[in-house]
């Protein structure tokens, strides 16, 4: 069994034997999450933005975001493609495939900083492709047409629970 970070480098460097093996250890749920909560702070450092109120809110946003995207790809990829997964199994690989993202970090760089964010965030794309590909047990266009759906119905979500927190807000 790999490592931590032996894992981090294997899900950005698209090894399919890391997806695989993240995707079938049960324990490794946890290390995950961690992925994510790193790469979340490594956002909010890249963009300046390193206070302790942001950071939490960094935290806490990420980690419900990935819980969510997790069940809606699960949701989609079983449900309409015909992929088998448990949340768990899709959890664990998206959470891995996020490890590009902590050279968010690097976002501060003058005149480069807009660069690294596009480089990774396409980075962090192609290896959510491969994690659902992985954890589904399918191909890649079907990994791509549950990417597409899953995100779409994701910021839905989001846009949604932000009106609800902004109507909250301006009726207190």
């Amino acid at each position: 069994m790999s490592s931590f970070t032996e894992r981090m480098i294997g899900a950005a460097t698209l090894n399919i034997a890391t997806y695989e093996e993240v995707e079938h250890d049960r324990t490794a749920t946890g290390q995950a999450a961690g992925v994510v909560a790193l790469v979340a702070v490594a956002s909010v450092v890249g963009a300046m933005g390193s206070g302790t109120e942001g950071m939490v809110s960094a935290l806490v946003g990420a980690l419900a975001s990935w819980a969510v995207w997790s069940a809606v790809t699960y949701f989609v990829g079983t449900r309409m493609f015909g992929g088998t997964a448990d949340w768990g199994e899709m959890a664990r690989t998206i959470g891995f495939a996020q490890a590009p993202g902590l050279l968010a970090i690097f976002g501060f760089i003058p005149i480069l900083g807009w660069l690294i964010r596009i480089v990774v965030a396409i980075w962090m794309l192609a290896c959510v492709i491969v994690a659902i590909r992985q954890a589904l047990d399918f191909t890649t266009g079907r990994a791509i047409g549950t990417a597409v759906l899953g995100f779409i119905v994701l910021l839905a979500i989001q846009v949604f629970v932000g009106l609800l927190l902004g109507t909250a807000r301006i009726m207190s």
